[in-house]
């Protein structure tokens, strides 16, 4: 079987590591490279989070490229406080070392996300995790980009306008509404959406979060230590997520990239037009659904609805079980 062929575009605070992890330790996937943007932290601090990922899974090998600082209009709205200052709780000693600054290429990430995939035509997914600065600047740079594509997969946006960032809108498109509004616009390819609703609600139990951080691997000793005060994974703190959906544990950016993987862990989606909302002091950055077909637009987007818990759950333990330093 042909190997599938991953572009990871992030903004890697810790649901973003989660995923790169899934990413890694699934068998028969191919992770040609990283690209970072602001988003959870700065995109150096992004940049620097990514290697550590990498190096606590043995694959130092996949090149990291620093992208996108600020979203393509304004500045950005950084530090988020979701994740910690550093985007992976605020844990760890060796934030500014030299070690995690100078293996990032020096290559920009749009370049490098139109050159991997203009070598390898047809056969790349892309995931994108985080603003979509990057993904937009590429197509402006390269407006056959979107064509080159096997597919896109996006964790963003909302299908019922819940907001996390902002009363009707998700942080990753909110952070960054014009270029979510480019992507979703200009990107004709296969695309599928994790939404802010779909993933939370398709959240896991708070024991298998215990059970997922407790196993004896690297791996699972660092996600136990950079979740260790983070008040997202918290059970006695009350996030907009308990309030609207219940409590449970959502890896919101794992759903996107366990898609890519298998599409079999989707089991239900909704085929239609979107559009993102430009405007408006509370709709800025939503989503729209056109589901009455009132925009007349020809490409449609798959929006995730439905998940196979127990896929994505085996999808999970294995990427805190992969062979890892020790």
């Amino acid at each position: 079987m042909a190997q599938k062929l991953l572009l990871i575009d992030t903004d890697c605070g810790i649901d973003d590591a989660q995923a790169i992890m899934m990413a890694l330790a699934a068998p028969g996937v191919m992770v040609l490279g990283i690209t970072c943007c602001f988003g959870n932290a700065s995109v150096e601090d992004v940049c620097q989070n990514v290697l550590r990922v990498l190096s606590v899974c043995d694959r130092s090998q996949i090149p990291v490229f620093r992208g996108a600082a600020a979203p393509l209009v304004g500045t950005p709205d950084i530090p988020i406080s979701h994740f910690g200052t550093d985007g992976l709780g605020d844990v760890l000693e060796d934030r500014d070392s030299e070690r995690w600054k100078t293996p990032i290429q020096t290559e920009h990430a749009v370049n490098a996300m139109i050159r991997l995939v203009s070598d390898n035509i047809g056969q790349v997914s892309l995931v994108a995790l985080g603003p979509l600065t990057n993904l937009a600047l590429a197509v402006k740079l390269d407006p056959s980009f979107p064509q080159k594509l096997k597919k896109l997969f996006i964790m963003g946006g909302n299908m019922e306008g819940k907001g996390n960032r902002t009363v009707c809108g998700e942080f990753n498109f909110v952070m960054d509404p014009e270029s979510a509004y480019i992507v979703l616009e200009e990107f004709l390819c296969p695309t599928y959406i994790a939404s802010w609703e779909f993933t939370c609600r398709n959240k896991l139990s708070w024991d298998f979060f215990d059970e997922w951080i407790n196993q004896d691997t690297a791996a699972a000793r660092f996600m136990k230590e950079i979740t260790s005060k983070c008040w997202a994974y918290s059970r006695d703190t009350l996030t907009s997520k308990d309030v609207v959906f219940g409590p449970g544990f959502v890896s919101y950016d794992s759903y996107a990239v366990a898609a890519a993987i298998d599409s079999s862990v989707v089991t239900e989606s909704v085929e239609c037009a979107v559009r993102v909302e430009l405007q408006g002091a509370l709709c800025r950055g939503m989503m729209g659904l056109d589901l009455c077909d009132k925009l007349k637009k020809r490409h449609r987007v798959f929006v995730m609805k439905e998940c196979d818990l127990g896929k994505f759950g085996q999808l999970l333990m294995a990427a805190l079980r992969q062979p890892c330093k020790t």
